[in-house]
């Protein structure tokens, strides 16, 4: 392929919209005003019934090749990938396809009682994502990031925020309309109007609307951009084109949704370019079975959506594959045997994946060695510590899967391990971890952590998470076995039974002693069983090696749990109860941004030793935990009742795009504040003269302390993010208890996340 350059004369194109835009008897706005009244006569849900057949293919490329590219590609002497390169036809640049993604699927709709289903009928998925195990990860996140468009809603989720649609109810106070003509589109009159967003940095498109000249004053055809100089990350160029079509029943349809994205990662990295094809068709208004709408998933895919042949692909594929896209098996071939690719994608996957794959180019893994990230690290007790750890895939077995560790503690000298066989009840992939869960373990483990180890998302040997800013010399041996049944369904919700033996034994500063004579407590012995519950409707997840990660954050999510332990049964040496409760919610502020709150309340019922007591959830490393506390130390405060909130607001930049110079950068301005109530009963209170002979209750660790109930634990953070696009730094300030000793009153904390 051989590129032509030509020059172009400059134009300078001058707007006419001089003088100051205003809404009070403007024709434009108040043509849009109707345009909003008139959406709901014409909703499709107005019928009883209706259903669709959708196409949809997301093809990933290399963007804007240049001539240059193309000689050093020759010079090589790869002639496969100069075949791999072709005109994009919707930049009308060279692109070089990496990746091609087919969806077939009907939507069916149901107004009494009300339900809506997407039936996925066929995928298939080819290109450079079949290199790694984890893959996948990349169709998921370009269908969460990239996905439909419906002009009709008030609010667009895109690139995983939202924006005001020009005919929402909002678009008049958010946008600017001005009346270009009236056109003919077709055999159609129409009213052309154009549209931006009152301040060009915030999230909101421009474009231009082709409106119906008739009653319903429909939308005919829209063209929707990003404006040049808006907040979003990555995205050089992006466009919406969709058209509408009559039916015969007079009803006005979708059946272009057609998207193009085009991105620089980074300016040392190559440009990418996102094509998104999608076209509907086959509407229908008669009813439809009811059998059709059972289950309660908003999604069920076929059981042979995975393996359809041409001949289906044939049928309902609705635009061609490029000559690339076609190829795209052999492409992925001939990378495999570039010379020394195999180094490189070893490399890449440690890296990525934060496992070592034990399997060849040709061969799935069936044995993944890591994570990679704790096999040094260090503790107060051990000092250095390494770790080998392990896990099976579902190559070796889809329904039976094992993973565990084995460490060395160089101070101590004492060896660690952790072993668990988990068997799923549903076929996996490659990790039981993925959704939906159906599946019981049992998990036998020796080691040793911290009590404020557990509120960690990431594994308690991360080397990363491992340097905190106090030292953290109160720690415990553990003996557990667990039992566990994990059930999830398709529509979010999910149920864990847990049967737990466990044994402590106090470590470093930490001591367990009577409270009536002081003497020590070598360990302590508990029977315990959990059942909890965790209603999170749509909400998306992608697999990695390690964990199951959520994508979108916009589901509300509801959890409770009760523990009942046992004296008596199976060596357990203590009764107790206890119950806790949370909600998470993301409020989305339009142009100012989101809130997340996070609120949870719990209760220990019964007398027990302060090990069985609640710990807040502190977080004593540099990383920024989500629903911890960031200046409290490790078991600061001991209650039996408790009630925290988490809540943070980001910004996104509203205040920062408004500061001459500042706003260049980009950065986005983040403010929390957290806060805890909790209390201590006297039957659990060892500083009370009543508890004195108490022989069930142990003596507090000298740092920690009770809590007044009538005065909250507060602190507040204020942060930028998205510094260099992926970094975010947070000031975080003490407000309460600060008398206490050994308590730091601020800090800074960071933590690294990518977002559009």
């Amino acid at each position: 392929l051989k590129s032509e350059a030509k020059r172009l004369e400059e134009v300078v194109v001058k707007s006419k919209r001089k003088s100051k835009y205003s809404r009070k008897d403007n024709p434009a706005v108040e043509l849009m005003k109707r345009v909003v009244a008139a959406k709901k006569r014409t909703d499709l849900e107005n019928h009883d019934y209706y259903q669709y057949q959708k196409y949809q293919k997301i093809t990933l490329a290399v963007n804007d090749v240049t001539p240059a590219d193309l000689e050093e590609v020759q010079n090589k002497k790869q002639q496969w990938m100069l075949d791999q390169v072709e005109v994009c036809p919707m930049n009308n640049k060279l692109i070089m396809p990496l990746s091609v993604d087919e969806t077939v699927s009907q939507h069916i709709y149901r107004k009494d009682p009300k339900s809506e289903k997407d039936i996925i009928m066929g995928q298939s998925s080819k290109g450079v994502n079949q290199l790694i195990e984890t893959g996948n990860i990349l169709n998921t996140l370009l269908k969460d990031v990239f996905t439909d468009v419906d002009l009709y809603d008030d609010q667009i989720r895109l690139l995983q925020f939202p924006f005001t649609s020009p005919i929402g109810k909002d678009a008049v106070a958010f946008y600017r309309f001005y009346i270009e003509d009236t056109v003919y589109v077709g055999q159609d009159k129409c009213y052309h109007l154009q549209f931006t967003p009152n301040n060009q940095q915030d999230f909101g498109f421009r474009g231009e609307l082709y409106i119906l000249a008739d009653t319903s004053l429909h939308v005919k055809k829209c063209s929707l951009t990003i404006p040049k100089r808006s907040d979003v990350n990555f995205v050089e160029n992006m466009k919406v084109e969709q058209e509408y079509t009559r039916l015969d029943n007079g009803e006005w349809v979708l059946t272009v949704d057609n998207m193009i994205v085009e991105m620089t990662l980074t300016k040392f990295l190559s440009k990418a370019v996102v094509l998104r094809s999608t076209y509907l068709h086959d509407y229908a208004f008669e009813e439809i079975p009811k059998k059709m709408f059972r289950g309660k998933a908003a999604t069920r895919v076929d059981a042979d959506a995975k393996m359809r042949g041409d001949d289906f692909w044939q049928d309902y594929r609705k635009v061609e594959l490029s000559k690339s896209e076609s190829s795209m098996d052999n492409f992925v071939e001939r990378i495999k045997q570039i010379k020394g690719f195999k180094y490189i994608i070893f490399g890449a996957k440690a890296l990525i994946e934060n496992f070592v794959e034990t399997g060849g180019p040709n061969k799935r893994s069936k044995f993944d060695i890591g994570p990679v990230n704790t096999i040094v690290s260090q503790n107060f007790v051990d000092g250095l510590r390494f770790r080998l750890s392990g896990q099976t895939t579902a190559s070796l077995h889809p329904h039976l899967f094992w993973k565990g560790y084995y460490a060395y503690g160089k101070d101590t000298k004492n060896h660690y391990y952790s072993s668990q066989l988990t068997y799923s009840f549903n076929k996996k992939e490659y990790q039981p971890t993925e959704f939906p869960i159906h599946s019981i373990s049992f998990t036998s483990a020796y080691d040793v952590m911290s009590p404020s180890d557990k509120f960690l998302y990431t594994d308690k040997d991360n080397v990363f998470t491992a340097f905190r800013w106090k030292k953290v010399d109160m720690m415990y041996f553990y003996n557990r076995q667990e039992l566990k049944y994990d059930w999830e369904t398709e529509w979010g919700f999910r149920t864990n039974v847990v049967l737990k033996l466990e044994s402590n034994e106090p470590t470093g500063e930490l001591a367990f002693r009577r409270l009536y004579d002081g003497s020590p407590v070598d360990k302590i012995r508990t029977s315990e069983m959990t059942v909890g519950f965790v209603y999170c409707p749509g909400r998306t997840y992608i697999n990695t090696k390690q964990h199951r990660l959520p994508i979108n954050f916009d589901a509300p999510e509801l959890s409770v749990m009760h523990t009942m332990g046992f004296d008596g049964v199976l060596g357990g040496e203590y009764k107790y109860n206890y119950t806790e409760v949370g909600i998470y919610k993301r409020f989305w502020m339009k142009s100012w941004g989101k809130i997340d709150a996070r609120l949870k309340a719990g209760a220990q019922w019964n007398k027990v030793p302060f090990p069985l007591l609640i710990m807040p959830a502190a977080n004593l490393s540099y990383i920024i935990e989500p629903g911890t506390f960031t200046m409290m130390n490790n078991m600061e405060f001991l209650n039996d009742r408790f009630a925290s909130a988490d809540i943070s607001w980001d910004l996104n930049g509203k205040i920062l795009n408004r500061i001459p110079l500042i706003h260049k950068l980009k950065w986005r301005e983040i403010i929390g504040v957290k806060c805890m109530m909790g209390n201590l009963t006297d039957k659990n209170n060892p500083f009370l003269a009543a508890n004195a002979a108490d022989d069930m209750l142990f003596m507090f660790p000298d740092d920690s302390h009770l809590m007044d109930r009538n005065r909250p634990y507060w602190e507040i953070r204020a942060g930028l993010h998205n510094i260099f696009k992926f970094f975010e730094i947070d000031y975080v300030r003490r407000l309460s208890y600060t008398d206490l000793p050994g308590v730091k009153k601020d800090g800074i904390r960071f933590t690294f996340e990518f977002t559009f």
